[in-house]
């Protein structure tokens, strides 16, 4: 049990953010929770719930709220974004994707981290994706944004430990997971339930992975992936 622990869940309003959260409910978590649509977290069985909207300033400020009413902050584990197919580059598209994915991201990850520098201590848990590993032609600006957020937390990982911080990072790479993420037509291959999803997260928490991809498959996929020079990967037609 993690009865004297407590966990703040980004993202928390539907899909593997909700999952993760009401798992760690059941662990004895004393949990927070925070999305956009504060309506959708009441069934979750969290202490203190938030509306915080990731691409607002006043997001960091609403996060420190949430700290301080739920008594602090052990673990961070964030859920939220956005991503969507956009080969035809619409400008609407891809800005909104650098909005949450990368400015988001990097604001609400840092303010956590700000914290736990304060602290001397903590875990920063965030789903990214498998999507970081190589470009993607048919989602440019979410296979970017995902690369930076695989890179800015592995640069974190080393300021913390250059500064003699004990903040452990776990970046959490699914492949394609039945969500309302994935609501288009297209047909996704090798789909994962986010329930499934959501117990190999908190076994890797619990584990203190520092990178997980999520399933065995997409080991396999993101391994052979890496070694298809980039001649290659720039002719294939996904």
């Amino acid at each position: 049990m993690n009865k004297n622990k407590r966990a703040i869940v980004i993202g928390a309003s539907s899909g593997i953010g909700k999952e993760v959260a009401q798992l760690l409910v059941k662990e004895g978590w004393t949990v927070g929770v925070a999305a956009r649509r504060v309506e959708l977290l009441q069934d979750i069985g969290a202490v203190e719930t938030e509306a915080i909207d990731v691409t607002q300033k006043e997001a960091t400020v609403k996060l420190r709220n949430l700290i301080k009413r739920l008594g602090g902050m052990d673990l961070f584990f964030y859920s939220s974004g956005i991503g969507k197919q956009n080969r035809e580059l619409q400008e609407n598209i891809e800005l909104a994707t650098m909005e949450t994915n990368a400015v988001g991201f990097t604001r609400m990850i840092g303010e956590a981290y700000r914290y736990f520098d304060e602290r001397g201590e903590g875990h920063i848990a965030a789903i990214t994706s498998i999507a970081g590993t190589k470009g993607l032609g048919p989602a440019p600006a979410y296979s970017a944004t995902k690369a930076m957020q695989n890179t800015y937390l592995e640069a974190l990982e080393q300021l913390s430990n250059a500064k003699g911080l004990k903040i452990r990072f776990t970046d959490i790479r699914p492949g394609f997971v039945d969500t309302a993420l994935l609501n288009d037509d297209f047909h996704y291959p090798m789909m994962l339930k986010p329930e499934a999803v959501a117990k190999d997260i908190v076994k890797a928490i619990h584990a203190k992975k520092h990178v997980r991809v999520i399933d065995w498959r997409y080991r396999i996929l993101t391994a052979l992936w890496q070694l298809i020079p980039r001649w290659i990967w720039r002719r294939i037609k996904l």
